[in-house]
């Protein structure tokens, strides 16, 4: 989840009209939830707990708001590794976002935020890789550094993960050099074993990064992330897996291929998809976010993951002004919002909701939370998992 200069989304159904209904149901199923009537959510959570212990309800099974573990729990562990996702899991998180895919030069598909593995793994300190350290343009923007693309799997198997954003959250570096990189397929099996381990599903968000370059390369995300659900068999509608992509084209492609619920992810108004660049679609994230952008969208996906700042806009000062209509036009169109991404860190957080000046200090996380809650959003992504079950709990008691 994330642009590139963000710190910080049954088989044969061809139609998304299905899949829509059955991942719409963890918002329109809530009823009450969506406008804030927690007794109705906490009613929806538990019937349709009923229905997945059955071995049916899909995404109806997951509690309205639903909390997702950015890059697992990030905010306590380096981003895309399974001591991140495991212990997402064990903060309370409903669903764990992993990871966001990229492939490797032979072909794989691991998790990393970004193909540029400078800042995440240890690769500057290994010699050997040094001459691997080249500038490319990614999607328009000059990166220099070392990608995924340019590494066999077993080479990449080498390095270790490490803090992405050390400045905000200097504790976690304590964990640099724990984990290696996982692949999707690790992360595939990490699922089923965490499953039975912990006797109920466990459910991942995985998202695919810069589609339109790596096809390009040779290195198509759709069809291998489509081959590896199949071969695990969580290709279908009520499949644990929910993929996004900040491309709708890569969505498109998924529609297509697998029948898992589908995600589109939206950054700032102003911006375009790479996409919509590459094959000269003028429209905007603006664009989409109209009620005609929306039914487009539901046309082949079941929900958006907006920023938050297409939720609610902050002033020119960062603070939060009024919400916007898109919860509610989105919901019109028959899509969930997941908007993106919850931070307990002052820097992350509206300057309404800030304390002190700390880069690494906590500010008023729950009151964010609160108010984010009160528009009637389905979920939420969070580096903090543990904070966001609490501010549910409060939400819903409210």
């Amino acid at each position: 989840m994330g642009t590139l200069e963000s710190n910080g989304h049954a088989q044969g159904e061809s139609t998304g009209t299905g899949r829509r209904t059955l991942l719409g149901a963890a918002m329109l199923g809530a009823g009450g939830a969506v406008l804030g009537l927690p007794g109705a959510a906490r009613a929806d959570t538990q019937q349709t707990g009923q229905d997945a212990k059955h071995g049916g309800g899909g995404l109806k099974g997951l509690p309205v708001p639903t909390i997702i573990g950015h890059r697992g729990a990030s905010g306590y562990r380096p981003e895309h590794t399974l001591g991140s996702y495991q212990l997402a899991l064990d903060l309370g998180a409903d669903i764990v976002e992993a990871g966001d895919l990229v492939p490797t030069k032979d072909g794989h598909i691991v998790c990393r935020h970004e193909p540029e593995i400078g800042g995440t793994t240890d690769v500057a300190d290994h010699p050997e890789f040094a001459s691997r350290k080249v500038t490319k343009v990614l999607d328009g923007v000059t990166l220099t550094g070392w990608f995924t693309e340019d590494f066999t799997l077993a080479e990449l198997k080498t390095l270790r993960a490490i803090e992405r954003i050390p400045a905000n959250r200097p504790h976690n570096t304590l964990y640099n050099g724990r984990w290696e990189i996982p692949t999707f397929e690790e992360v595939l099996r990490w699922q089923d074993e965490q499953t039975r381990k912990r006797g109920k599903q466990v459910w991942i968000y995985p998202e695919t990064k810069h589609p339109t370059y790596f096809r390009a390369l040779g290195l198509g995300l759709e069809e291998r992330v489509a081959k590896l659900l199949k071969k695990h068999g969580k290709d279908r509608k009520n499949s644990p897996v929910i993929l996004q992509s900040f491309e709708p084209t890569s969505i498109q492609r998924f529609n297509r291929l697998v029948g898992n619920p589908l995600v589109v992810l939206l950054s700032a108004a102003n911006t375009r998809p790479w996409d919509f660049i590459t094959t000269g679609d003028p429209r905007t994230v603006a664009d989409l976010v109209k009620p005609a952008g929306l039914r487009e969208i539901a046309s082949y996906a079941q929900g958006i993951g907006p920023t938050l700042d297409l939720v609610i806009p902050k002033d020119s000062n960062g603070a939060l002004t009024s919400p916007t209509t898109l919860v509610a036009d989105a919901h019109a169109a028959g899509l969930i919002l997941h908007p993106y991404t919850m931070r307990n860190e002052n820097p992350f957080l509206p300057t309404n909701f800030r304390k002190g000046t700390d880069a690494d200090a906590y500010g008023d996380a729950f009151g964010a939370y609160r108010t984010y809650f009160a528009t009637g959003i389905d979920g939420v992504f969070t580096d903090n998992p543990d904070t966001g079950v609490l501010a549910r709990k409060d939400f819903l008691s409210s």
